[in-house]
């Protein structure tokens, strides 16, 4: 008899478990949760998650070190010149063979070469441009002038064409008659392109003729055209980092060296066409390397090539750019330039932003990512823990009423009917009444009496219209009270939002005049560095927002750490420092406005100086609220108060109002 199959399953041993993801994303929601409520900006903390790595790992910042110390590490490879200095050299090595050849000759012929060799100009390139039809007595001299020539030309077309190698190599007259025809196929390519022309047959026609000569096999024109302008980009800076003595004698050396079938024209005329099709390579973009080693005119391209893809890598992880996202660096280059390592960390990046959108914790708004409504309940839920953790937990507050009503939410219990009640029947409780009093009169027939009756119970909350006043003032940055500002407003909101859905929420922003705020604004508000504190103005628009909600409990909640310095006069808001009696009287009158339609104000105090603690009570004793401090042992975001536990600080002036 065949056993049948037994598995055994345990916790993964072999290693990282391979179905994990590689982010925690409430983690790294709580990470950016935990920077704005230290004070910090969303926008600022949204953008430091990516740049540090969620839960340690690398970030952008990590990408963008290494990028900086292989840019450093360039920059000291060697000095630019290298090419005007070894054609000095080689132009050295060539006449003073041919001098030493003129002196063991006694003929006319040979002074006369030595007179013209004595007259040559200072100027490598003149110099050479001047030998361009000297007869040389010497053989070695001649081939070591030829190098000057062929080796930059060598150099030149190498550097811009990676298939040069062979053909360049290759002395036969066709060979260097094929590379000219490539070259002016190449710009005829390059002229349709760019008047919108349909390439697609002529590119695929041009690679058939051509191809050895791009070993990248580039598979559009667009592919040919960025490895060819990458390259000529970096020839042109090459130029412009050089000083104005070296760019002439570069330059006539380079026009002497591509003189032959016509190469320095269809030269000029490519770089011609990259630069338009391509503009924003920085073309002429100037970079100083040095280096004790002289590069060479391919070595010095190719470092400048280097740099100029370090720096377009730099600026994509910068994200400095508005709405700018992941989604903008190039991948393949990461791979290219930093590694494959690099490439998967930020291909893990890409993904948390993604995910994040996906599971609706980020939203893109006009400016940008932001926090979601999602993310902002649960930064809220974190703000509300810091903030009252360790308020002494007291009697409920009077937001919630227990009575009899017949809207509300059913507690499961129920009670005889009384004359009046208005709560549903309790058909289930009523009909069992009637069949227990039926069977114990036995008696076949059930009647309902009035005495088998009873109504569901229910308990009936009040709904509450409530302001929450935040006070925005330049004091609040300047003392440092930002961080603790934004932990106890959005708490309270959160409170209010998660705890009583009923109630009508509006959150009032002031410093020297007052706006409205939604949630979502006020996690992401920043400081406007505009003095004054125009609680008068956040009053007003507190009394309007409870009047259009005249049905339900007013409620008033103010957090601040300053006297008001500013109220409104005609429309505008009128600041000065010490308070006016004027601003302190406008604002008294907005108080006792509102205590007079029964809200009571609750406020949050943040200063801790003698005049703001005078104000302060005054306000709270006119309109029978109370005063939450911060307490003496602990930060700025632990609450106490002397009269209420945690909820009171929402509820406190949740009183039925009759």
């Amino acid at each position: 008899m065949k056993r049948p199959n037994r598995f055994r399953y345990g916790a993964w041993q072999g290693g990282p478990d391979p179905l994990a993801p590689p982010y925690d994303v409430r983690a790294a929601v709580d990470q950016v949760g935990a920077e704005v409520l230290a004070g910090g900006s969303l926008r600022e903390a949204l953008r430091n998650l990516l740049r540090r790595g969620p839960d340690g790992g690398r970030g952008l910042d990590d990408l963008a070190a290494r990028a900086r110390r292989m840019r450093r590490e360039a920059m000291r490879r060697g000095n630019l010149d290298g090419a005007v200095t070894r054609s000095q050299a080689l132009l050295d090595q060539a006449l003073a063979a041919e001098r030493e050849e003129l002196a063991s000759r006694t003929d006319d012929a040979a002074r006369f070469s030595e007179a013209r060799l004595d007259s040559l100009p200072r100027s490598t390139a003149r110099a050479v441009e001047e030998l361009s039809d000297y007869q040389w007595a010497s053989d070695d001299a001649r081939r070591t002038y030829q190098q000057i020539l062929d080796g930059l030309r060598d150099e030149v077309l190498e550097q811009r064409f990676a298939g040069m190698r062979e053909a360049l190599g290759n002395p036969d007259p066709a060979a260097q008659r094929r590379l000219a025809e490539m070259l002016g196929d190449l710009n005829d390519l390059l002229d349709r392109h760019a008047r919108g022309e349909d390439t697609t047959d002529t590119f695929a026609e041009f690679m058939r003729r051509h191809g050895e000569f791009f070993p990248e096999k580039p598979g559009t024109v667009d592919e040919l055209i960025d490895a060819l302008a990458r390259r000529a980009a970096a020839g042109e800076r090459l130029m412009r980092s050089l000083s104005a003595q070296q760019q002439e004698e570069l330059s006539r050396l380079m026009a002497q060296a591509l003189g032959n079938a016509g190469l320095a024209d269809q030269m000029a005329r490519l770089t011609a066409n990259l630069r338009t099709l391509r503009p924003d390579l920085g073309w002429d973009r100037r970079a100083q390397v040095r280096g004790q080693q002289g590069l060479g005119y391919g070595e010095a391209a190719g470092a400048l090539a280097e740099i100029g893809d370090l720096d377009e890598l730099l600026d994509q992880l910068g994200q400095e750019h508005p709405g700018a996202t992941l989604d903008d660096i190039d991948v393949e280059a990461v791979e290219r330039i930093l590694g494959r390592g690099a490439a998967g960390d930020v291909r893990r990046l890409q993904e948390l932003e993604r995910e994040l959108r996906r599971q609706g914790w980020l939203a893109r708004g006009g400016e940008g990512l932001t926090l979601s409504p999602k993310a902002l309940r649960r930064l809220g839920g974190t703000a509300l823990r810091r903030v009252f953790a360790s308020l002494e937990t007291g009697r409920r507050g009077q937001h919630d009423l227990r009575d009899a009503g017949a809207a509300g939410e059913i507690t499961g219990a129920s009670r005889p009917w009384e004359f009046g009640d208005e709560q549903p029947i309790d058909v289930v409780r009523t009909v069992g009444n009637a069949v227990r009093r039926s069977t114990s009169a036995r008696s076949s027939a059930v009647s309902l009496a009035v005495d088998d009756f009873e109504v569901v119970e229910t308990e009936r909350r009040a709904s509450a219209a409530v302001a929450l006043c935040v006070d925005l003032s330049y004091s609040m940055v300047a003392e440092e009270r930002w961080g603790p500002m934004k932990q106890t407003a959005l708490a309270l909101s959160h409170l209010v939002a998660t705890k009583f859905p009923q109630d009508a929420l509006q959150i009032i922003g002031f410093g020297r005049y007052a706006t409205r705020l939604t949630s979502e604004e006020l996690a992401a508000v920043e400081p406007d560095y505009v003095q004054g504190t125009n609680l008068q103005h956040a009053l007003q628009l507190a009394g309007r927002h409870l009047r259009k909600h005249s049905g339900s409990e007013p409620v008033v909640l103010v957090v601040t750490d300053g006297e008001p310095t500013a109220h409104l006069e005609d429309g505008e808001a009128v600041f000065f420092w010490p308070p006016l009696s004027e601003t302190v009287q406008a604002t008294v009158a907005e108080v006792d406005a509102l205590t007079r339609y029964g809200a009571t104000l609750n406020l949050f105090m943040l200063g801790e100086d003698a005049g703001l603690r005078r104000f302060v009570d005054a306000v709270a004793r006119r309109s029978g609220g109370r005063v939450f401090t911060p307490t003496p042992t602990t930060s700025a975001a632990t609450w106490s108060t002397t009269t209420s536990g945690p909820a009171a600080a929402a509820r406190a002036a949740r009183r039925r109002r009759g």
